[in-house]
């Protein structure tokens, strides 16, 4: 089955739908008032179908009859939904590619995926079409499509936004996210989430992920770059080595999200035999085969991980590595090429969804054009730390 281009983020079908939700929910007033806000396809929307990036999970669904709190609480805020926006079938993508909907163009490189599965909301933010990008992240998300499209993307603590009335891929991975142009908007629907306003902090120590820096595409940007933001600010840049050879952090979190997906959609995968794109297909196929044995010691192997991030934030308030690998690849990158980066890109985003952290990216850097940056992974429930660090660092 050919990718074709989709020209829009949004779903099709369902502007009149958005129009009457939108009309009937806005508030005129509220924090996040003037803010347009772009909506993954994962969450409920009272009234408007969910696909999760297939249409047959639509057809075999209700239409929702409830909003998902982590919509709410922005509509709430003022926030104005101007529409649901694509993903990656049932968000288990990194490459912003749908067979059903189509491949989203990237505004900044069109030459280049647009990245996954948070496809759309990142597309329409970068494209001045939202201001505001609500997604889903479990192994990267967020995270990516914000690397790919030069934008700000938080994934926040495991856990502490409510993820009811949204189609699930891996529980104990999955985490509402967002994405915005700007850190001032950033900030402002954290505030909406965590209630509480950025702390006060004047020092920082860095801790450098050097290792990982030199895997990247864009290492020595990086390290330039954080040269130059923290000169004369009271942050301290310390190097150190993360020990992937002994963590293996991709090949664990593959082994436990597989094992997760299958226990929430494998009865509805045999019994409706949706049309699925191949690569993805072949990772669920996968996914079936993961035994009991090699989920306890995936679960060992986590706690290794963790038990090693605890140590390291003894000696570092925040944790430095590159969001992902590189610039986004090329549209007409072999499918086997794409498989390799995405173990490989899984090395980076793993670190922080195996240990449940917040993460954020900043874009900090262009290679040719290509948008791509850096990411502070911080403590559990750092998460507003995290924003005040990169206020403190971009000011």
């Amino acid at each position: 089955m050919n990718h074709h281009q989709s020209s829009t983020p949004f779903m099709p079908g369902s502007q009149q739908q958005v129009k009457l939700f939108s009309a009937a929910h806005r508030r005129a007033t509220g924090q996040l008032s003037n803010l347009r806000l772009a909506v993954k396809d994962l969450f409920h929307i009272q009234g408007i179908p969910t696909t999760a990036g297939n249409p047959a999970w639509a057809s075999s669904h209700p239409i929702p009859e409830q909003t998902s709190s982590a919509v709410q609480k922005l509509l709430d805020a003022g926030a104005e939904f101007v529409g649901k926006t694509l993903t990656d079938e049932l968000a288990y993508s990194l490459e912003g590619r749908n067979i059903h909907f189509g491949t989203l163009i990237n505004p900044q490189t069109p030459l280049r995926l647009s990245g996954g599965s948070s496809s759309g909301s990142a597309v329409a933010v970068a494209s001045k079409l939202a201001d505001i990008g609500l997604g889903t992240d479990t192994g990267g998300s967020i995270r990516v499509p914000a690397s790919y499209n030069g934008l700000y993307g938080l994934r926040p603590t495991h856990g502490v936004i409510a993820m009811d009335s949204t189609v699930p891929l891996a529980p104990p991975f999955d985490t509402v996210g967002w994405m915005t142009r700007d850190l001032d908007t950033m900030a402002k629907v954290a505030n909406i989430y965590f209630h509480a306003a950025l702390p006060q902090r004047t020092r920082f120590t860095l801790g450098v992920a050097d290792n990982l820096l030199e895997e990247s595409e864009h290492g020595s940007e990086i390290l330039q770059w954080l040269r130059e933001h923290t000169f004369s600010k009271a942050i301290d840049l310390k190097g150190l080595s993360l020990p992937m050879e002994a963590w293996k952090p991709g090949q664990t979190f593959r082994i436990l999200q597989g094992h997760a997906i299958i226990g929430e959609h494998g009865e509805w995968l045999s019994r409706v035999k949706p049309a699925i794109a191949s690569d993805i297909q072949t990772r669920l196929d996968w996914c079936r085969t993961i035994t009991e044995s090699d989920v306890v010691r995936a679960q060992k192997q986590r706690d290794k991980i963790a038990g090693g991030l605890a140590t390291l934030f003894k000696h570092y308030d925040v944790l430095v590595i590159p969001t992902t690998p590189g610039r986004a690849p090329l549209l007409d990158t072999p499918e086997d090429a794409l498989n390799s980066y995405r173990n490989q890109l899984l090395d980076f985003t793993a670190i922080a969804g195996l240990g449940g952290l917040p993460q954020l990216h900043i874009p900090a850097c262009l290679i040719d054009g290509a948008p791509c940056g850096l990411s502070l992974v911080g403590i559990k429930n750092s998460d507003l730390s995290l924003l005040a660090m990169a206020q403190r660092l971009t000011e």
